[in-house]
């Protein structure tokens, strides 16, 4: 293309923008959500927010490390730079292959996100980009290089100056700025450098090495030593306030040999594999660990049946209850606030509201409960995928210095889903069954987003990635640390990539290299719609390793039943009244005693239904022992009866009844003889009943007419509950219907304030409306409907909200103009008393 067809070079990032195509003007709004919410006007509007401090920083922080390293590179190179400088700049005197090979794809992606504009031979960071990352005194660059000599020297004197050229070996000019230039052309000059700094001491090249990679900034006394005083006579090192100096940046860059970073960084770390096991071994591992959290979430939720801990005044869990919750699951605290935040992610625990408020389970926990095993687990694992919960963080401190409780406040970090999906994503992209380095994980996830790792708080990015490791195995997402099939599943992964033979392990230990291009398209987190298609398909791969549930139990003659797996929901549900669990593990202990027996005969169950229940679910036949144990308590069972007198208690037995009186245990309930076979007490029925069961004996409640009463425990249920919703992390990326309209609107916002306008109307600036008359405006609208020509108009809504608008008038009257809007491209009625003016566009206004 000539020089005369090539199309002018765009002045600005709104001309620039301009001349994109839809297509990649889409692709900066997917990337940079926040730039349609609102939609922009114009062009010139998206621009301008484009060049926003908070957007600019936003988009830095979602740059790969090599992307923001070429950003940071542009920061310190003239403004505009060409291609060729940058270039020198990322690569050096001895230009690396790989940094070539991907400095151009670096460069479209911060083009396409609007952080860079103009050509090759102009190339243009954004002001804002330029001043977050520029180097100065307050804020070094990352580079590690100081200012230019132009900014070193702007306000020394003139004859200091020129004292520097002279003893740099320069001809002395009649004014500083040539001066400047000179200087500055002798340190870019590398043959002219090299013989000055042949002729250096060995010590002052060793305060230049100390420098050169950053911090640019030294301390000198009043009277500097000769190796000091050296640099500073030659510009190589000037004063930029009394005692600091400074190294120059083109010295700097000589000295780097061309290069703006120590080390470039155009290709992501490996992410290596620690151990690979057989996928059947992985699939059956991680199966395992799903029906283990599926086994813990319901004892947990059966702990809290009927009604969990009290909700703290400021929200969450007491340290003591977080403590009990985990003797009770036999798991560390960490685990048990994972385990606690996970049923509260997923909906099935909420608070219940009440005066004494207490934790419980939802409504949404008995409907789980009826769900096959593998969509509980499904469901499980979806909404740890979502949550922006964190678990990890319990037992820590906010900003405020408040330890953080499990179910408080303060728990949610925004960029948990990210991470979480980009961790099993990398290991997605492993061969099946091979287990990541850790290690190898957290960097590359520091290179992906260096200025996401948050040195604020320690590296959030990075404990973020522990966690979802640690947490993906408790799940059963994976198993020995490698992905699982039904984890891949759950991602919508393609099929894992199969292992070369060269990269075979000879053993778990080994560590395979497993290198990723890291201009691949990673795996996206899926809409809802789409993850619930994935979810089901990880319940179908999962249901089958999933162990089946037994219908039996093995009886033992020491008053114990082992199930040697997973019971049915109706024989574990009786067993867990009828017994108390001993041992957990592969096979379930439990122990039979008089207090279980109690336990069960008190729910309503005769002592001929234990029998039955017992026998029809043993491969054993029943022992005798347990046979007579269930035989004597259930002989005891009801023998006292209990009412409301305030409480009273009657035995046929009167020897039993003056047995109660005599005991000094039974002291505090306060009772009294009303008859041979009649007590009067002054406890309530309930506290009664449990007095006289911790004194050995086995009374039964009765109603007002002397049945006896079956009580049942309650279970305890908050009112319908919805699960918390996360945190986004921003605008949510638009979808296409929302990125047409967006685009639509801007272009014909944009067309709106850019067409042409007759000679004498008011130009548009900085987007201002055209102001004119009423009279004058009904005149012209009225003219441009026998004339046939579209207007220029300004337009505020009921809202308040200004737009230009271009317009055919159709018909005027009644204060109204009917008109065919070819911004909004349909017809539409305005009122005459919200149009701010009106203009006529030139005759070939396209």
């Amino acid at each position: 293309m000539s020089t005369e067809d090539r199309p002018p070079a765009p002045r600005s990032l709104a001309e620039a923008l301009r001349a994109r195509g839809d297509a990649s003007l889409g692709a900066l709004l997917r990337s940079r959500p926040d730039l349609i919410t609102p939609v922009p006007t114009d062009l010139t509007q998206l621009a301008t927010r484009a060049g926003t401090r908070a957007s600019v920083v936003r988009a830095l922080e979602r740059l790969d490390r090599f992307a923001l390293q070429t950003a940071e590179a542009l920061a310190v190179a003239a403004d505009p730079a060409t291609y060729g400088e940058l270039l020198g700049l990322m690569a050096g005197d001895d230009p690396d292959p790989a940094v070539v090979a991907a400095l151009p794809h670096a460069l479209d992606g911060l083009r396409e996100q609007a952080l860079v504009w103009g050509g090759d031979d102009r190339l243009r960071l954004v002001r804002t980009a330029r001043e977050l990352l520029a180097p100065s005194p307050q804020h070094p660059s990352p580079t590690g290089l100081g200012p230019t000599v132009q900014e070193a020297t702007a306000g020394m004197s003139p004859g200091r100056i020129q004292e520097i050229v002279t003893a740099a070996g320069l001809a002395s000019t009649h004014d500083s700025v040539s001066a400047v230039t000179a200087l500055a052309g002798l340190f870019t000059d590398r043959a002219r450098m090299a013989a000055l700094l042949a002729d250096a001491p060995a010590d002052s090249l060793d305060v230049l090495e100390r420098l050169v990679w950053g911090p640019p900034y030294g301390q000198v006394t009043a009277d500097p030593a000769p190796r000091l005083r050296w640099l500073l006579d030659r510009g190589l090192l000037l004063p930029t306030a009394p005692g600091t100096v400074v190294l120059p940046r083109e010295v700097a860059l000589h000295l780097r040999r061309g290069l703006a970073h120590r080390a470039p960084e155009p290709v992501p770390p490996v992410v290596e594999t620690a151990a690979a096991h057989r996928p059947q071994v992985v699939d059956s591992t991680a199966a395992g660990q799903a029906y283990t959290a599926l086994a813990t979430v319901e004892e947990l939720l059966k702990d809290w049946d009927e009604g969990g801990p009290a909700v703290l005044r400021a929200g969450g869990l007491s340290v003591r209850d977080l403590k009990r919750t985990a003797v009770a699951l036999d798991v560390p605290e960490p685990v048990a606030a994972f385990w606690v935040e996970l049923a509260y992610a997923a909906g099935l625990i909420a608070s219940d509201g009440e005066a004494d408020e207490r934790y419980a389970a939802t409504p949404a926990y008995d409907e789980w409960l009826e769900l096959p095993a593998a969509e509980r687990w499904s469901r499980l694992v979806t909404a740890w995928l979502a949550a922006t919960r964190t678990a990890g963080l319990v037992g820590g401190r906010d900003a405020k210095d408040r330890t953080l409780s499990a179910l408080g406040p303060g728990l949610d970090r925004s960029a948990a889903p990210e991470v979480r999906h980009r961790v099993l994503a990398l290991l997605a992209g492993l061969p099946e069954g091979a287990a990541p380095a850790a290690g190898s994980v957290l960097a590359r996830l520091r290179w992906e987003r260096p200025l996401r790792g948050d040195r604020r708080e320690d590296d959030l990015r990075s404990r973020l990635a522990e966690w979802a490791l640690s947490e993906a195995e408790l799940l059963g997402v994976t198993g020995r640390g490698a992905l699982s099939a039904q984890g891949r599943a759950l991602l919508g992964a393609p099929a894992a990539p199969a292992k070369s033979p060269e990269a075979e392990p000879s053993g778990p230990g080994d560590k395979l290299p497993v290198h990723h291009h890291h201009r691949s398209t990673p795996l996206v987190p899926l809409s809802p719609a789409e993850q619930a298609v994935a979810s089901a398909a990880a319940a179908r791969l999962l249901a089958p390793l999933l162990p089946e549930p037994l219908d039996h139990v093995l009886l033992q003659a020491d008053l114990t039943a082992v199930a040697p797996g997973p019971l049915r929901r109706p024989l574990a549900d009786m067993l867990g009244v009828l017994a108390d669990v001993e041992s957990k593990g592969g096979a379930t202990v439990y122990r039979f005693t008089p207090g279980s027996v109690r336990r069960a005969l008190d729910a309503g169950q005769a002592a001929s239904d234990l029998h039955a229940f017992l026998a029809a679910h043993s491969r054993t036949p029943v022992p005798q022992p347990l046979a007579y144990l269930i035989d004597d308590v259930a002989r005891r069972h009801g023998h006292l009866r209990v009412g409301a007198a305030s409480a009273y208690v009657r035995c046929d037995d009167d020897a039993v009844l003056s047995e109660i009186l005599a005991d000094k245990r039974a002291a505090g309930l306060g009772l009294r003889r009303l008859a041979p076979t009649v007590l009067a007490a002054q406890a309530d029925p309930a506290g009664l009943l449990e007095g006289l069961r911790a004194m050995g004996f086995a009374p039964a409640a009765e109603s007002a007419e002397g049945d006896v009463l079956i009580t049942r425990a309650l279970a305890h249920r908050t009112p319908p509950r919805t699960a918390p919703e996360p945190v986004p992390d921003g605008p949510p990326v638009p979808d296409d219907t929302l990125l047409a309209a967006a685009l639509r609107a801007i272009r014909a916002g944009d067309l709106a304030s850019t067409t042409p306008r007759k000679p004498g109307a008011a130009p548009a600036v900085n987007g201002e409306l055209p102001r004119t008359g009423a009279a004058e405006t009904l005149a012209t609208m009225q003219a441009a409907v026998l004339t046939g020509e579209a207007l220029w108009i300004g337009y505020v809504n009921a809202e308040g909200a200004a737009s230009q608008r271009v317009i055919a008038p159709i018909r005027v009257e009644g204060g109204f103009v009917t008109a065919y809007d070819h911004t909004a491209d349909e017809v539409r009625t305005y009122p005459l008393h919200r149009i701010t003016g009106v203009a006529e566009l030139a005759d070939d206004a396209g």
